[in-house]
């Protein structure tokens, strides 16, 4: 994992910084959902997630020998944040609020899984597929299936999709 490889090389060289943040702007908004809907799991899931990934951005910063670049971006990911409660909070109707949110982090959640399609391309491109990590693959098509058949279950589009 990149995580591994920062420990163990001490350095960020070819590691992109850029799905840490994302990942992380994911689950904090996951985890307003979560607490906006009071469900538990979605709370606990995107916590530790938020929690793991921000772990991983320090790590990156402390690795990192350009740190003006990657404090501009975790500033810029904090912005989006507080931005996002600000108009979650004050300007969407307490009514619609559930709505809105879940319907972002749908839109924000898609995003982030067609933003592989470049590599996909690549090796449709060179017949390789050593640009790709198969066990990050099967490990991500069996959380997004546990993810759907939970949304499923609770009948939540959002979370299904």
């Amino acid at each position: 994992s990149d995580l591994r490889q920062m420990l163990a090389t001490k350095s960020v060289e070819n590691i992109q910084f850029l799905p840490f943040l994302t990942t992380d702007a994911n689950n904090l908004s996951w985890l307003g959902y979560g607490c906006l809907k009071g469900d538990g799991t979605v709370i606990t899931v995107n916590a530790i997630g938020a929690a793991l990934q921000t772990l991983y951005i320090l790590v990156y910063l402390y690795y990192s020998p350009a740190k003006r670049p990657v404090l501009l971006q975790v500033l810029l990911l904090l912005a989006v944040v507080v931005t996002g409660y600000g108009y979650f909070t004050i300007l969407v109707d307490t009514g619609t609020r559930l709505t809105h949110l879940g319907l972002f982090c749908s839109i924000f959640t898609i995003s982030m899984y067609l933003s592989p399609l470049a590599d996909l391309a690549k090796v449709v491109r060179s017949k390789s597929t050593r640009c790709l990590s198969f066990p990050l693959t099967v490990t991500t098509l069996v959380a997004s299936s546990s993810w759907t058949l939970y949304g499923l279950q609770l009948h939540d589009p959002y979370i299904t999709v």
